[in-house]
This record gives C-alpha cells, sequence and structure tokens, in this order.
C-alpha cells in the first residue's frame, strides 16, 4: 500500500525536487546545467549591456565627420551619466592648433552660452582678412535643473572654416553636475590602443567630395576606417556573448532530446 501510495504521487520519468521536464535518468550534471541556465542567461545579458553601454555614454560631437576646410553644424552631445546628479555646466575649449576663425553657437532653452576669445599668436587670413583673435572657448551654463539623470542634451555649432590639412579637430570639455563633480572629457585616443577612460570628443574630417582620389588623402581615409573597425569590434563582441547564451541553451535541450530518444 505504501509503496503504492508513493509511486502515483511522483510524476513517472521524474526526481522529486527537481525542475519539472527534467528525466530522473538524466546525468547530474546535466541536470545542474539546466538549473543553472536563467543564470548564466542573466549574467551573459549583464555583459552585453556592459559591452554596449559605455559608448553611448561619451560626450561626442554629431555627427562624427566633416569636410576638410569646409564650414559644418555639428552638435556637442552631453549624456548625463550620474544616477543622483544634474549636469549644470559644459565646457568646449577650441583647438589652438588649428584655430576656428566663425563659432557661432544655437540658443538652447533653458542654457545661457558665452563665448571667450583668445588672441592668436599667429594670425589667420580669412576671406582676405587678417584675423588676430579666434574663440577659444564656449560655456554653457544651465539656467534651471539642467540635464537630468538618464537624459542628454545637444548644443549645436556652426563651425569653420575647418583645417584643410588635418585629419581631426578636438573639442575638449568639460561635464560639471550640481554635485561640484567636474568630468574631464580631455584624453586623446591613441591609435592601436584601448579607448581612454575620458576620450575628448573628436570631430573626423573627411577630403572634399571631388578630391576622394587624391593620393594625399590617404591619412584621412585611414582614419574613417580606424572608426568604422573600432565600431564594428563593439557589434562583433555583443554578438558573440548573444551566441553564446543561444549556444548553451541549445546544448542543453540537444542533451535532453537526445536522451528522450534513445530511452
Amino acid at each position: 500500500m505504501t509503496a503504492e501510495t508513493t509511486t502515483s504521487n511522483t510524476t513517472p520519468g521524474t526526481n522529486p525536487g527537481t525542475n519539472p521536464g527534467t528525466p530522473s535518468y538524466a546525468p547530474r550534471r546535466v541536470r545542474r546545467i539546466v538549473r543553472r541556465l536563467p543564470v548564466l542567461g542573466g549574467l551573459a545579458a549583464g555583459g552585453v549591456l556592459m559591452l554596449a553601454g559605455p559608448a553611448f555614454a561619451h560626450v561626442s560631437v554629431q555627427p562624427g565627420t566633416a569636410e576638410q576646410g569646409g564650414y559644418a553644424t555639428i552638435n556637442i552631445k552631453v549624456p548625463n551619466e550620474r544616477d543622483h546628479a544634474s549636469t549644470v555646466k559644459v565646457e568646449v575649449n577650441l583647438p589652438t592648433d588649428h584655430p576656428l576663425a566663425s563659432v557661432m553657437p544655437q540658443p538652447v532653452p533653458g542654457w545661457k552660452v558665452e563665448v571667450t576669445e583668445a588672441k592668436l599668436a599667429k594670425p589667420l587670413e580669412m576671406h582676405g582678412e587678417k584675423i588676430d583673435k579666434a574663440p577659444s572657448k564656449i560655456t554653457w551654463t544651465a539656467d534651471g535643473k539642467g540635464i537630468a539623470p538618464g537624459q542628454f542634451q545637444q548644443f549645436p555649432l556652426s563651425v569653420g572654416q575647418l583645417p584643410d590639412h588635418a585629419d581631426q579637430v578636438i573639442f575638449k570639455a568639460l561635464q560639471t553636475y550640481d554635485n561640484k563633480e567636474v568630468v574631464r572629457w580631455i584624453e586623446p585616443a591613441k591609435k592601436g590602443a584601448p579607448e581612454p577612460e575620458n576620450p575628448a570628443p573628436v570631430l573626423a574630417l573627411t577630403p572634399p567630395a571631388g578630391d576622394a582620389g587624391d593620393a594625399g588623402d590617404a591619412k584621412p581615409a585611414a582614419t574613417t576606417a580606424a572608426a568604422d573597425a573600432s565600431g564594428s569590434d563593439t557589434t562583433a563582441r555583443v554578438l558573440g556573448v548573444v551566441g553564446i547564451v543561444v549556444g548553451i541553451i541549445g546544448v542543453g535541450f540537444g542533451v535532453f532530446a537526445g536522451r528522450r530518444r534513445t530511452a
């Protein structure tokens, strides 16, 4: 009587205390893997977020490219990286090695803007006129709450004339929070080295459309290729982690299906 009662209360082919659907004859190691699959999936998903997250957290220039020797409208994109503080000031230092004679900020609601000029060691010639001063810094100060956690703000600029023979323009930036913390986005990226923790925003310069085939354009093209390769590398790492998760789940279910067929 006791034996029959025990048998009737236990699902055939399973062990009490194990996950439903796990055969009693499955090896202990396989059953352990099944129990850990949700944990492995969670860890892998977290890894994907860690790989993808930082790429969107930097102060950057949008769009990231412009033509050499021309004028461009760009945005300084500033995300808030903190959970309990708002960004209340953004300072962008303009290049001194290739001064920009014309820098005009577009008004941004809720922000005051100030353009600081500096005397040039070597005057610029622009449209037949010599210019001995050029903008050296732009400061946006919040006239309110600023950039709240989980948000970003774009600060439009019209800039020019861009350098003729450089492959990039670096805009070093300082981001100030309302808790007095200052993040310095000033570290230059070095070819072949890992991305720095606080990289400086960069505007890559490409040859004018009519000069794309000139031999002197190899350096800007290489810069663009390096940027594309960096983006492709991040994508590949994310897809790799996802592939590992799918592979683990597939192997687990494959083992169970095979053992059911042979039973």
